[in-house]
């Protein structure tokens, strides 16, 4: 699996699933667990991963979203 975003903003990770969800792109959101363990200070952001194959059209279905 290939990271296409990466944050610590829950919100923006929120819109981000939408997102792809509507482009009809499955993906997997690693680093949720640890997050929670940590107890939510910020210091390991969630990555969104997905397939190598569909890459490319995730990151054009993310484009207008900023980083971070």
């Amino acid at each position: 699996m290939e990271e296409v975003f990466r944050t610590n903003d829950l919100i923006k990770l929120s819109y981000v699933e939408h997102l792809l969800q509507e482009a009809g792109i499955d993906y997997f959101v690693a680093d949720q667990h640890i997050s929670a363990v940590e107890g939510n200070i910020g210091a390991f952001p969630r990555r969104v991963m997905v397939q190598e194959a569909v890459k490319e059209h995730a990151l054009a279905a993310l484009a207008g979203v900023e980083k971070g």
